[in-house]
């Protein structure tokens, strides 16, 4: 590939990815301007993306906005790896012992994001929210569990990229200064605890998957609800229930890796030599 086929292969990404963090519509010229880019050139790599379906023009706005199709392939990708045949029956069964929202997201580079929930409340008053986003790093149990598996630098780095954004509760940490006290505490307990910081009445516990195989991080299960209901110490109650599923689900990833490996060789076995 050329050098100037990689650069437009990396533009188009990037309108991509804005246009799914901003998917209620953003105008051409804020792209242009966002992404560091001329306006004819990032009409040229929006048409690209209008004219494959992954974005489309509101003709009352004049805005762009990334389509289903994205969602699809992510759905497609889950379906072929048959993921979920391991953990939904994990997430369901943590649901119902614990009575609250079950949630997991895998580990995406320096990106978390919602795949998956079970919902575990009965009663009228429960958390559900949508899954299928990017985890706001410093603001919710998740992040904090897998940031606090990083050095310390590297874990400010990684959040202070993301932002300090996206989050809407009163807690909600505003610096890296106050996320580094946070880490050190989740580092220490070994998972992470949040109260009211990513959404306003809502308190959360989470811990990090990992690959049973290298140990290392690929994603996070999180029990969250109403905070009137979820005091830190009923939280911290559904310790061993959370370890447990951590546990199995991690034992169980690379078992899967391993039998997606083996069926592709199955199906394209190499030439004889």
């Amino acid at each position: 590939m050329s050098n100037s086929s990689a650069l437009s292969a990396d533009r188009v990404l990037a309108v991509l990815e804005m246009l799914v963090r901003m998917s209620e519509g953003v105008s051409l010229s804020r792209i242009a301007q966002e992404l560091d880019l001329p306006l004819s050139a990032t009409h040229r790599l929006l048409t690209v993306l209008v004219n494959r379906n992954y974005a489309r023009q509101n003709p009352a706005t004049e805005q762009y906005e990334p389509t289903l199709a994205i969602a699809t392939l992510g759905i497609r990708l889950l379906a072929n790896t048959r993921l979920s045949d391991v953990y939904q029956p994990i997430l369901d069964e943590l649901a119902e012992e614990t009575g609250e929202l079950v949630r997991l997201a895998v580990l995406d580079g320096e990106k978390l994001t919602w795949i998956a929930r079970a919902q575990g409340a009965t009663s009228s008053i429960r958390y559900d929210p949508v899954s299928g986003h990017d985890v706001p790093l410093h603001a919710t149990a998740m992040g904090k569990a897998w940031l606090a598996t990083l050095p310390e630098q590297e874990a400010l780095r990684v959040a202070t990229a993301a932002g300090f954004t996206g989050a809407a509760g009163p807690n909600a940490v505003a610096s890296a200064a106050e996320l580094a006290a946070h880490l050190r505490e989740a580092r220490e307990r070994g998972y992470g605890l949040v109260n009211e910081e990513a959404e306003p009445g809502i308190s959360a516990i989470a811990m990090v998957v990992r690959d049973g195989s290298t140990d290392a991080p690929v994603g996070c299960i999180s029990i969250g609800g109403p905070s009137f209901r979820l005091s830190e110490a009923k939280l911290e109650s559904f310790v061993p229930k959370l370890r447990a599923a951590v546990d199995e689900l991690s034992a169980l990833w690379p078992v899967r890796t391993y039998q997606a490996r083996n069926l592709q060789e199955r199906s394209f076995p190499s030439s004889p030599r």
